[in-house]
């Protein structure tokens, strides 16, 4: 399935390029600053967006905390955060389509409006990078966020049968598959499959990448991230970070990497044990260190920029940015810590 004969898009040469000139910046925490919004469900639920979607009535499931779904409903609030970002110095922006698969929204109902979803959240991005563009010229790029789920297809949900599977890989390829041709649609340039737990979730948005690829007549560029869930230095799957990179490396990805979990200091040797053996690109994006008894995330920016330097000093990364708990302040500290160092060389 995995189609390399298909052209690559125009957008492959011109990420290349700038990779190999110098440390790329992707963006941020989307749910630090959406907190910070103080919405209501009122405002999660917005008005004109329920009937003949095929979505299940929103009084049988509270939306709030359902970020996704802000595309729809306060579209303004979400592409302004994505202007922030990109101002702050993210040459690489995701968009906030984390949980916007079928069967994430299922928990909330809303299963029918997943296309409009990822088509929407690619075109806010779209918009706000070409607000930023206008500013000072620069070229930015949309990264389709494509999340894990939140169903393991390696792992049964229940300790007393093992063999039980949540999800199996057909469910998951489909509902992936329906997620990128909509972040395609809607103008993606590449597809960042994220917060990786389970390799076999993965395997899966990878299968359903090139099934869309090949529909859309042209390879974008891929970019997968996988999350060391504790100090074992494995995904929840039980892979460590090589084994990681061997189950993955079939799909030629754009860059390789680790993002959330853990916070850039615990980070670090597995980022190194990845940059040892990854025959492409190397991303890092870690939390703003780990939450406290709150769930809040008290490293500053400057904290979790000086760690990340680290990082660019030691020849480790080609892309990096911040996950749980950064915002457009960290994203700007962590583009002038690593401004000055060069990129990584690819074996």
């Amino acid at each position: 399935m995995q189609n390399f004969q298909l052209p690559r898009s125009p957008v492959f040469a011109a990420l290349e390029e700038a990779a190999r000139a110098r440390i790329l910046i992707l963006d941020g925490a989307m749910g630090t600053q959406i907190q910070g919004l103080g919405l209501t469900e009122e405002d999660y639920a917005g008005s004109g967006h329920g009937a003949g979607c095929g979505c299940r009535h929103h009084s049988e499931h509270p939306q709030k905390g359902n970020n996704d779904l802000l595309i729809l409903t306060q579209p303004g609030a979400i592409e302004d955060i994505h202007l922030r970002y990109a101002m702050a110095g993210a040459d690489i922006v995701e968009t906030n389509t984390f949980s916007a698969t079928t069967i994430a929204q299922a928990d909330y109902g809303m299963e029918g409006a997943v296309h409009d979803l990822n088509v929407q959240g690619a075109r806010l991005v779209r918009q706000a990078l070409d607000r930023a563009t206008a500013v000072d010229g620069k070229p930015r790029f949309v990264a389709g966020a494509v999340g894990p789920t939140n169903r393991t297809a390696s792992i049964s949900p229940d300790v007393n049968d093992p063999g039980f599977r949540a999800v199996s890989f057909d469910d998951l390829r489909i509902a992936y598959g329906q997620q990128i041709r909509g972040l395609i649609g809607g103008g993606a340039d590449l597809i960042l499959i994220e917060t990786i737990f389970d390799t076999l979730n993965a395997k899966a948005a990878i299968f359903a990448c090139f099934e869309a690829f090949a529909e859309h007549g042209q390879r974008l560029p891929v970019m997968i991230s996988g999350t060391i869930t504790d100090a074992s230095g494995r995904t929840l799957s039980g892979q460590t970070p090589t084994a990681f990179w061997h189950s993955v490396r079939h799909a030629r990805p754009f860059t390789v990497g680790l993002n959330c979990a853990l916070g850039a200091a615990a980070m670090r040797p597995h980022l190194a044990e990845l940059s040892g053996v990854a025959e492409t690109f190397t991303c890092a994006y870690p939390n703003a260190g780990l939450p406290n008894a709150f769930g809040q995330y008290d490293e500053g920016p400057e904290d979790t920029a000086g760690q990340v330097g680290e990082f660019a000093r030691e020849g480790l990364v080609n892309v990096v940015g911040g996950c749980c708990g950064t915002t457009p302040d960290h994203i700007a500290a962590i583009a002038d810590a690593v401004g000055g160092f060069a990129p990584r060389v690819v074996k």
